[in-house]
């Protein structure tokens, strides 16, 4: 594992993410956590797919930024151990798994990061919450326009929002039109690349937020899933 990441990352950063990836192995034969469990694949496949992309993101120090629906901290957590700067927000909906996530934190000693327990739909609504972070980012969790509904209620004005995601992401842009007009977003790019090892390709979608989220979304929970903003 080590001497794999240190092909990207620097000493500190890989010794950080050979932990995490310890405790990620260790806790997924209690609870799901990942299906990728071989060492090489969890350092192409989570770390490097994570932590990759953000250079295309400009990621000032003091940036706030919320993963929604990080799952095993993808990739939320992985960003933060690779740019300790930021002030990270993990949210998941199964307590199971953000009891992992603070067990992570403690063991690395991580600060400037916090783990809510919520579904986006219903923490969106919440007054600390709302529009509240200059970056929403997600990995792997719906499709653009169900996204959308759950991110860009957190992101200010002038913020941005990150979908890391397969290469048929040009597909979703085209569904998700409305979607970016009605909860206030633009699209500004996609960047395009592939994994090493010829573990796939990979795209990711960046969008910027142009004006305030109306009131009215997220709509209650479960809903965005059953009928998408189209």
């Amino acid at each position: 594992m080590k001497e794999i990441l240190l092909n990207w990352f620097s000493p500190a950063v890989t010794e950080q993410l050979a932990r995490y990836a310890q405790l990620l192995v260790e806790w997924n034969e209690k609870i799901n956590l990942t299906a990728i469990t071989e060492e090489k694949e969890i350092a192409v496949k989570h770390f490097y797919d994570c932590i990759y992309p953000a250079r295309f993101l400009d990621l000032t120090p003091g940036l706030k930024v919320i993963d929604v629906g990080t799952g095993a901290g993808f990739p939320g957590l992985a960003l933060k151990i690779a740019y300790p700067e930021l002030q990270v927000t993990l949210l998941d909906s199964l307590q199971k798994r953000t009891i992992f996530l603070q067990t992570v934190i403690d063991e690395l000693g991580l600060k400037g990061i916090e783990v809510i327990h919520g579904r986006a739909e219903e923490v969106a609504r919440q007054k600390g919450q709302r529009e509240k972070y200059d970056l929403a980012v997600s990995r792997a969790v719906a499709a653009l326009p169900v996204l959308l509904e759950y991110t860009a209620p957190f992101v200010k004005v002038g913020g941005r929002i990150a979908a890391w995601k397969g290469p048929n992401l040009l597909e979703e842009k085209e569904s998700a039109h409305k979607a970016l007009v009605v909860l206030g977003a633009d699209w500004l790019t996609q960047y395009d690349y592939e994994l090493p090892f010829a573990m796939g390709k990979r795209a990711l979608g960046v969008m910027q937020k142009i004006s305030s989220t109306p009131g009215t979304y997220p709509r209650k929970a479960g809903t965005p899933e059953k009928r998408p903003i189209q």
